[in-house]
């Protein structure tokens, strides 16, 4: 049997049960899925062995795992933040400008004024000056800038945080906020992209700008496109356009001084503008001269020696009332240039020996017999008897109130406005000796009085207009016709509306004093259209003409006859009558004018040369303390007249042809064909010219 058994299992041998002492990691100490088998079973009631505890875990670290923890939550904080600091910046930059507009420049085109004698004096609009690279720009105002403005510009990426921290420092101290942060780049784009507005949303993107800029440009790139963009005041922007309008010179010219001066702008530029407060623009310079000598730009006696001999302006305003006249004419200039021209000169007729004149006369008698009639204010006008504004002065103080009274302000004229019932009247066929009735008259209720008591029955045209009668004024127009009052008027030059009733004989109809002084220069030029005007010429950038006024003379609007006649009633005024104070001892005529209640006094008078208008009262109506037109207008335009005529030839006023001429006239048009008697009046009276009226 033994052998049997050992047949059939092919010589193997039986395998030996594994030692208790085999090594653990034996193959004979594992048993295999047969021997497994081959165990008995366990009992159903008896537990299986406890599973061996599984090894203990590594010691830890003391915090370690406090550390893992905060890295992990800071990690993910850190993402969160990156992406809310994204979409803010994002939203924050939707709109953000263009670096293209680098090169852009948006102004309003300068405008220069250039009196009769061929003075520039004035400039309005935005002056730019050349853009000018860093090196072309003298070496005295680059450092002016950096000491006063930024000293760390070249050390910076654009913000500056020891600058911070020292201007903070420095606002603590003093309790004030006089210093800023911001840093030339941060100043570049303020200037060229943002808006004045002060927001979380404009700092934002201020600095998103500021970060554009750094990386697009070098930092000589950036300083000189902040000279030639930052505003300097009085509409100049850049160094070299601040340097042309404050020195009359270009940036590449520059002292010292000049530089501090210009340098010191940058601050506050309208406050520190040498053309509104050249003292303060003084002290401001000597600040950055100490600035300079501080960052050791400069040495302590070369700061000193600036601040010894400031800079000087090249030229200074004529005078702020001039300003009235600066306003008027550049309210014109786009319609004889066009809105799109760009930078213009502008050749004025303004005369500004006359126009010096003409405010101290006004600002005298405002300040003298203006206060004690209760006149709080004044215009004057000026023309040459062709319409050329000489001088304009549209108040008595520019800068209380721009304002410009002798154009805009429509006021009752009272008895000036008389000058066009007499024209009609003489148009009519009324003569200055003819005899017409002061006495009560009523038109459909309407009762005018004189304005001194009484009645002087019969009285010549020339004595009646002398004494300013209203009851003949009113007679005559009713005589003539309201609407050929109307129509006289409209023909000389009056634009505003008058009314056609018997009130406008004693001058209820507002008028300004601009286009009341054009009509009455009618008279001064012999009868021709003499429409206020003060362009002669306008020029372009590049020189050429773009608009000249031509200087043939107007139409003709009276005739010889009635310009002389009527030239005779208003030299009487002056002469005798209500004008008397006006009186020059040269040939000069002229009309006084006092409105209801005394709310506005008027004179206007002609001569050979100039044609003036002088308007007192008060802007919201207050009637003055018996102010008339014979007082204190008649004063200031005699002070005016009397100082601007010095020098000059006493010429005649125009004057009726004498009987000769007017001989020689009648055969020239009989002989042309006319009919005889020469030049017809037309005459809608019945019964031929009036000798008397009543």
């Amino acid at each position: 049997m033994a052998g049997e058994n050992q047949k059939g299992t092919g010589g193997r041998k039986r395998r030996k049960p594994a030692s208790p002492a085999a090594a653990p990691g034996d193959r004979a100490a594992r048993p295999d899925r047969l021997d497994r088998r081959a165990l008995p079973p366990l009992p159903a009631n008896r537990p299986h062995p406890p599973k061996s505890p599984p090894p203990p875990p590594p010691p830890r670290r003391p915090g370690g795992g406090r550390r893992r923890g905060l890295a992990y939550w800071l990690a993910v904080v850190g993402l969160w933040g990156a992406i809310a600091t994204g979409i803010l910046v994002a939203w924050f930059a939707w709109d953000l400008p263009s670096m293209s507009r680098l090169d852009e420049i948006d102004r309003r085109p300068a405008v220069r004024l250039v009196s009769a004698d061929g003075t520039v004096f004035a400039t309005v609009g935005d002056l730019y000056g050349e853009a000018m690279a860093l090196a072309d720009y003298p070496d005295v105002l680059v450092k002016a800038v950096l000491a006063i403005e930024d000293r760390r510009f070249f050390d910076h990426g654009g913000f500056d945080p020891i600058g911070i921290l020292r201007a903070l420092y420095h606002n603590v101290v003093t309790g004030s906020v006089s210093q800023g942060g911001s840093t030339i780049s941060q100043q570049t784009v303020k200037t060229i992209f943002l808006t004045p507005e002060r927001s979380i949303r404009r700092k934002v993107q201020e600095a998103i700008l500021t970060v554009q800029l750094e990386r697009r440009l070098t930092k000589p790139q950036i300083l000189s496109l902040y000279m030639n963009r930052v505003y300097l005041g009085s509409g100049a922007y850049g160094m070299d356009g601040a340097a042309r309008r404050y020195f009359g010179h270009p940036a590449r010219r520059m002292s010292l001084a000049e530089a501090a001066m210009l340098a010191g702008l940058m601050k506050a530029p309208s406050r520190y503008s040498p053309l509104a407060d050249y003292e303060a623009a003084k002290a401001r310079a000597a600040v950055v001269l100490d600035a300079m000598a501080d960052a050791e730009f400069i040495t302590a006696d070369q700061a000193a020696a600036a601040k010894a001999l400031p800079a000087r302006l090249a030229a200074r305003p004529v005078s702020n009332d001039a300003r009235y006249f600066v306003d008027w004419v550049v309210e014109q200039v786009a319609d004889f240039a066009g809105p799109e021209i760009g930078d213009i000169t502008v050749y004025t007729t303004l005369d500004l020996r006359l126009q010096r004149a003409a405010e101290g006369a006004l600002d005298a008698g405002l300040d003298g017999e203006g206060l004690r009639l209760d006149a709080g204010q004044g215009a004057l006008v000026a023309l040459a008897p062709d319409g050329a504004v000489r001088a304009l002065v549209g108040g008595r103080d520019y800068g209380a109130s721009p304002f410009n009274r002798a154009v805009r302000a429509l006021r009752q004229p009272g008895s000036a406005f008389k000058l066009f019932v007499y024209l009609a009247a003489l148009e009519a066929g009324f003569e200055p000796g003819t005899l017409v009735n002061d006495a009560p008259v009523d038109v459909a209720g309407y009762r005018p009085t004189n304005f001194e008591p009484g009645y002087a029955g019969e009285i010549s045209l020339v004595n009646a207009f002398a004494r300013s009668l209203n009851t003949v004024s009113v007679r005559l127009l009713v005589r003539v016709g309201a609407r050929k009052v109307v129509a006289m008027a409209k023909r000389l030059g009056i634009t505003s509306a008058i009314p056609a009733n018997a009130s406008i004989a004693l001058g209820s109809a507002e008028v300004t004093p601009l286009e009341l002084t054009g009509a009455y220069a009618v008279l001064a030029n012999g009868g021709r259209r003499a429409d206020p005007y003060a362009i002669r010429e306008v020029r372009s950038a590049d020189g050429d003409i773009v608009f000249r006024r031509d200087t043939g003379g107007g139409e003709r609007l009276l005739s010889e006859q009635v310009v002389g006649r009527m030239n005779r009633l208003l030299a009487a005024v002056i002469d005798y009558g209500s004008g008397k104070a006006a009186r020059l001892g040269r040939p000069a005529g002229g009309k006084t004018g006092t409105s209801q209640d005394y709310r506005n006094a008027w004179f206007v008078g002609i001569t050979g040369q100039l044609v003036a208008t002088v308007w007192i009262g008060n802007d919201d109506g207050t009637p003055m303390i018996k102010a008339t037109g014979g007082g204190l207008p008649a004063q200031i335009w005699k002070a005016f007249m009397t100082e601007a005529l010095t020098g000059t030839a006493a010429l005649p006023l125009p004057d009726a042809p004498s009987d000769e001429d007017r001989g020689l006239l009648d055969d020239l048009v009989e002989f042309l064909g006319g009919g005889p008697g020469g030049l017809v009046v037309e005459d809608p009276m019945a019964g031929g010219p009036p000798a008397r009226y009543r």
